[in-house]
């Protein structure tokens, strides 16, 4: 296994000869640790059935099943599919999904730490994923923000984004999102903590999922989120990270420091992709009490 950023990327590696069913817990150790330092982490040439690419999500730490049944692969409900390409006996997953800046399961009280894809059907247009670090979001950040965003909470909801389920075709709105709220009412993470590994103050926050911050004024959100590029419509920002996706690529990346946002292609060119996501050994962020070491930084 031998790993390499490649010229020109503003973060992640790639590791070429991995060996999923060889790997050593040594190996996997090092593939955590690269994930956490440079975000972004290219496993190249990966060619593992659904049942090896969950045994392989198993040994990164403990897989969470999505919430929602009609994204789960048949067999293997560890396994959120996005796809637009039909079965045999019908779809399998959800098309076009994450297609807006967010983290996963942020409007959750227990995110996890590493997400990690494999994509089926690669297109030949508008393929690969945007990300922005949020650890650099919070060092760009000027000393009058970083004051007036300590020790805050923001507050986290599906209910934008939601994607309507096949039952609730001719449901009256009111149950969907009556439902929504019973299913995932609104949580509240802090704004800024401290990575339980590197250390480095992350702004946990997304146009997608974040909608208020406690006890500061609304403009205070959406400078923030215009602050870290999610606003902007200019995708070749310098803070922008496009991570293209060839077919045998396996990436992991660092679902605490980063937001990402798919990038569909506009055609109806098949596309498919699988999605493990895993709590690591570490909590997601040590929580509102310890706020102040970590927002002062």
């Amino acid at each position: 296994m031998r790993y390499e950023r490649r010229p020109g990327q503003s973060m992640g590696v790639t590791v070429e000869q991995f060996d999923a069913a060889a790997a050593s817990a040594e190996d996997i150790a090092l593939l955590k640790e690269l994930v956490y330092r440079e975000r972004i982490v290219v496993l190249k040439g990966q060619d593992l059935s659904a049942a090896e690419f969950v045994g392989l999500g198993r040994r990164f730490g403990e897989p969470e099943v999505y919430y929602e049944p009609m994204y789960h692969h048949p067999e293997h409900e560890e396994i959120f599919v996005s796809s637009n390409v039909p079965a045999a006996d019908g779809r399998v997953g959800v098309p076009r999904t994450g297609e807006f800046w967010h983290a996963d399961y942020q409007f959750m009280p227990r995110p996890f730490g590493l997400t990690m894809v494999y994509p089926q059907v690669v297109p030949a247009k508008e393929r690969g994923t945007y990300y922005i670090d949020m650890a650099r979001a919070y060092q760009r950040l000027s000393p009058e923000l970083r004051e007036r965003v300590a020790g805050t909470v923001t507050r986290h909801s599906a209910r934008r984004y939601f994607k309507i389920r096949p039952s609730d075709v001719y449901r009256p709105i009111q149950d969907v999102l009556a439902d929504i709220e019973r299913k995932t009412p609104p949580v509240e993470h802090p704004t800024v903590f401290e990575h339980p590994v590197t250390g480095e103050p992350i702004l946990y926050l997304s146009a997608a999922f974040s909608y208020e911050i406690e006890g500061r004024e609304d403009e205070l959100l959406t400078e923030l989120l215009a602050h870290s590029g999610q606003l902007s419509e200019d995708f070749d920002r310098e803070d922008i990270h496009l991570q293209f996706l060839h077919k045998g690529d396996l990436l992991i990346w660092d679902n605490r420091a980063l937001v990402h946002r798919a990038r569909h292609a506009d055609s109806s060119e098949p596309a498919a992709s699988y999605r493990i996501t895993v709590h690591d050994d570490h909590p997601f962020h040590p929580g509102p009490a310890d706020l102040p070491a970590a927002a002062a930084r």
